[in-house]
């Protein structure tokens, strides 16, 4: 199929010729978190189709945004993951998510939920609640658990617990949405008893605290 373009000479038309598709910046998100094969990919994208999901993958390797490659035996599957210019686009996901944060205000009852949806929402979020030193935070929900790099010189997520996580929080799917939202601070989620934070990172490890202001 030729590809389809806006054919404006924009700066934001040329982008959006790219990943302006549906589902595009979607796969984007899930391979912000690592290297993903198929299967996986098509497991947290719920709802796709798996001719769509074949096809907007194509796309994304013909525009060099992700690239495909053979694991090494025993494993011997393919899997994706994002090129330089596919990472790059983590600021623009960002900043999306932070505009819509606020439709999450109650959860409907034909959504999915992954935990480390919220990932990309909470990293700008949660540098603004750690004092210096903090990197990694391993997050806990019910739906599962992930964690968080708030280096700046190399912010991301994975899906699983950190090796050596500076602060772990356990909290529900609500809580996380608020917090993303910036209608709770990790303060006040944590003086409320909605977060329990442990960790070295955080004074007085194994019990429930206040964290600083945010």
């Amino acid at each position: 199929m030729p590809r389809r373009s806006y054919d404006q000479y924009c700066a934001v038309a040329r982008a959006l010729d790219a990943v302006g598709d549906r589902w595009t910046l979607l796969i984007v998100r899930e391979l912000l978190g690592g290297s993903r094969r198929y299967t996986d990919l098509h497991a947290d994208l719920p709802g796709v189709s798996t001719d769509m999901l074949a096809s907007r993958l194509k796309d994304m390797e013909r525009d060099e945004l992700v690239t495909r490659r053979r694991l090494a035996p025993p494993g011997a599957a393919y899997v994706y993951e994002l090129t330089a210019r596919g990472r790059a686009l983590l600021p623009a996901l960002t900043a999306l998510a932070d505009w819509g944060a606020p439709a999450l205000d109650e959860k409907r009852p034909t959504d999915a939920v992954r935990a480390h949806w919220f990932a990309v929402p909470l990293l700008a979020r949660l540098a603004g609640h750690f004092p210096e030193g903090v990197a990694v935070v391993d997050i806990a929900l019910d739906e599962g658990e992930f964690h968080v790099r708030l280096d700046a010189a190399d912010p991301g997520y994975a899906e699983g617990p950190a090796a050596h996580p500076d602060v772990r929080l356990r909290l529900d799917a609500a809580t996380c949405a608020a917090l993303a939202d910036g209608r709770l601070s990790l303060a006040e989620g944590i003086a409320a008893g909605r977060i329990e934070a442990t960790g070295p990172g955080v004074p007085g490890e194994g019990r429930r605290q206040s964290a600083p202001a945010g």
